[in-house]
């Protein structure tokens, strides 16, 4: 059925009926959106129209369109080439399938290169890349960025408007970087608006250190391969520099589209906690978050850093619904050794993401490639056709996603938030510090899954984020932290909060400085200890004397790994010490009650996943929050989600469990009655409405 003209849909939200958001309004017309990449340039047009009509049949109503076709439309230089285009969005406004469509300004046609080779990245050696592969351009140079906009310029001319466009994606997975000359000059450029004067970069790059002092910002340069150790701070700048110079690169694109197809959405694709690009500070600039995501099959922690992913995507949005944008339906074919993922086990994840505030699932790609580096990925529709286990599993999850389309624009709360920031991040894993081994991202990981395991909601913030409506805090490791964080730490504990801070904390100023003093420096008064020494734990780890306040069940001493801080309690309770070894008898593990009803806790080391737990626990108890189903962390694999009115159960666990419930409800996707517990099978699912539950 063809898809609601986007006239009705905006006059109808002008009139106060749909929500007012640009993908607000586009799934109160479809609903959860469901697809995946559509590459038709690979294919002719009879095929066009089989897969239209296997789309329909399959329950798609959204495919990605356009991302890789930039030399299909610009076969040599000024030629336009979109008649082809033309019909394939005829084929699918027919079938009732929308189309999200991509400027094509990842991967530009060979041709660019070889004419101009200093559209092509160079990389930290100073090695200029070739084009051949994607993403095969340097997002300083010029040149590049006037033939983007030059394509993006006609392609949006020619079908803003089009009823078949309800959605618009800008590039693909940006995250390119250059260390070449142009990107220099760039550089040059973003640290003269930051800094203002050459005299105030050298005071916060620290450039007295190994006679580094510039005489002028012409002098500079990105980091590039030096002797030894890059300077940390030019380091950090760099990244900083990089990330806001491909996010205007985005906006450059989405500007064109804003202002000639204002009515609808315009987003890109996300990819997790990628390393290269401060997701916080793009977010704003995208009318719905969207990711990619491709957990390994293999990974037993996969469930668990799923979520925590998906909560990020969530909280980017600001609670606001989310999409998908790419997953495997089974195996990838980048990785070394590619596992494949069972049709069920596809369900369940993609049941996961709408779980945790998605209202889009979608796939690379709808069929399978013949030629190319991605043609042993898994897709929709696989090289062995409609006939598989693949497709019908495929199927199978479209009428699931039309069953629930009650939840679309539901939101997620969370009385949890774990703080992360990519700038802390970019800092604390520079060269030259105390342990190589010590991985914030991993350290974010461990804090999160024993969260997950208990049902508990959890929201993600950056350090400075209001924190007003969380009753408990998480801190897995903040190496740096502004004086305005630090404030809002204190005052979430003044007003009854738990605040939970992690190792590697607070040691660092915004120019990635260290501060003076004991650490963590700002948070002394709150947290209740100090510290004077950071210290690398022996590959064996050291044991910890655990106080019985700090119930962790265990036949053998709990032991610390990878990292420990010499550390004193001023005026903390200490609830876990050091055994032996150089920090032998030091606190760590603390607990700091405040005169306003909040608590703070404090890890002096990468704890033992038992011991993490128990703090966590004693953190949550005290705030009073619980898990959304009693008892859950008594089933190990097993997820529970409340997202509106609506509960999921999800069954990571490999074997059949009986999970108790609030009753009675019903089960969305297959009009099941549950009183009391529900029976669910390996990668089952059930949606219960609670209602007022």
């Amino acid at each position: 059925m063809p898809s609601t003209d986007r006239t009705t849909t905006a006059a109808t939200a002008a009139s106060g009926g749909p929500p007012a958001g640009r993908f607000a309004a586009l799934t109160h017309d479809l609903g959860l959106l469901y697809g995946g990449d559509y590459n038709p340039e690979q294919w002719g047009p009879d095929v066009w129209r089989e897969d239209a009509r296997l789309m329909r049949e399959a329950g798609v109503n959204l495919v990605t369109v356009g991302v890789f076709s930039w030399a299909r439309y610009e076969p040599r230089p000024g030629v336009r080439d979109f008649a082809w285009l033309d019909e394939v969005l005829d084929v699918l406004h027919a079938a009732g399938v929308a189309v999200d469509l991509a400027t094509p300004t990842a991967s530009p046609p060979a041709w660019l290169g070889h004419r101009h080779p200093d559209t092509l990245p160079v990389d930290v050696d100073g090695v200029r890349l070739v084009a051949g592969s994607r993403n095969h351009f340097s997002p300083a140079s010029q040149v590049y960025r006037d033939h983007a906009l030059a394509i993006t310029r006609d392609l949006v001319a020619r079908y803003a408007g089009h009823p078949a466009v309800r959605m618009w994606h800008v590039g693909n997975e940006l995250g390119q970087v250059c260390f070449g000359d142009e990107s220099a000059a760039r550089f040059r450029d973003w640290l003269r608006a930051r800094y203002g004067t050459v005299e105030r970069l050298n005071a916060a790059w620290g450039t007295a250190f190994w006679s580094q002092a510039y005489g002028s910002f012409d002098e500079i340069l990105p980091p590039r391969r030096m002797v030894y150790h890059v300077n940390p701070t030019q380091a950090l700048d760099f990244r900083r520099y990089s990330s806001d110079l491909l996010l205007d690169l985005y906006r450059e694109q989405r500007d064109v589209i804003r202002a000639a197809d204002p009515d609808v959405p315009v987003t890109t694709n996300f990819m997790g906690f990628f390393p290269l690009v401060d997701y916080w500070s793009w977010a704003g600039d995208l009318d719905v978050v969207a990711d990619d995501q491709y957990p390994d099959p293999g990974d037993p922690h996969a469930p668990a850093d799923s979520a925590l992913v998906q909560d990020l995507m969530r909280s980017l949005g600001g609670g606001d619904p989310w999409v998908l944008m790419e997953q495997a339906t089974g195996a990838v074919s980048w990785r070394e050794h590619n596992l494949p993922k069972s049709p069920e086990r596809s369900r369940l994840e993609s049941l996961q993401a709408v779980a945790r505030g998605a209202d889009g699932v979608c796939f690379f790609q709808w069929r399978a490639s013949r030629a190319g580096a991605e043609r042993f990925h898994s897709a929709m529709l696989p090289h062995a056709g409609t006939d598989t286990r693949v497709h019908a599993g495929v199927r199978r999850l479209g009428a699931d996603l039309r069953r629930l389309r009650p939840v679309t624009g539901g939101r997620v709360e969370a009385r949890v938030v774990l703080l992360f920031d990519w700038e802390s991040w970019w800092a604390a894993e520079e060269q030259a510090r105390p342990t190589a081994r010590l991985s914030v991202l991993e350290q974010v990981r461990s804090w999160y899954r024993p969260l997950w395991a208990a049902g508990v909601a959890v929201d993600l913030a950056p350090p400075g984020a209001d924190l007003t409506g969380y009753d408990v805090v998480l801190v897995p490791q903040s190496y740096v932290l502004t004086e305005e964080a630090a404030a809002g730490l204190e005052a979430a504990t003044h007003r009854g909060a738990s605040l939970v801070v992690g190792p590697f904390s607070g040691v660092a100023d915004a120019d990635a400085q260290v501060r003076t003093g004991r650490f963590p420096v700002l948070l002394h008064d709150v947290l209740g200890v100090s510290g004077e020494e950071w210290v690398p734990l022996p590959d064996e780890g050291v044991p910890l004397d655990v106080d019985p306040d700090l119930v962790v069940e265990a036949s053998a001493a709990p032991r610390a790994t990878t990292f420990g801080e010499l550390l004193r309690a001023d005026g903390a309770d200490v609830l876990a010490t050091f055994a032996a070894g150089h920090l032998a008898g030091a606190p760590a593990v603390t607990r700091h009650v405040l005169p306003g009803g909040g608590a703070a806790w404090y890890a002096g080391a990468v704890l033992p996943e038992r011991v993490l737990g128990a703090v966590l626990d004693q953190a949550l108890d005290a705030a009073g929050v619980r898990g959304v189903l009693p008892g859950l962390v008594a089933l190990p694999g097993v997820e529970a989600v409340r997202r509106g009115d609506l509960l999921f159960v999800l069954n990571h666990s490999g074997g059949t469990v009986r999970v108790p419930v609030p009753g009675p409800a019903v089960d969305l996707l297959t009009g099941t009655k549950a009183d009391d517990e529900v029976v669910l099978g390996p990668c089952d699912v059930v949606v219960l409405d609670l209602g007022d539950a």
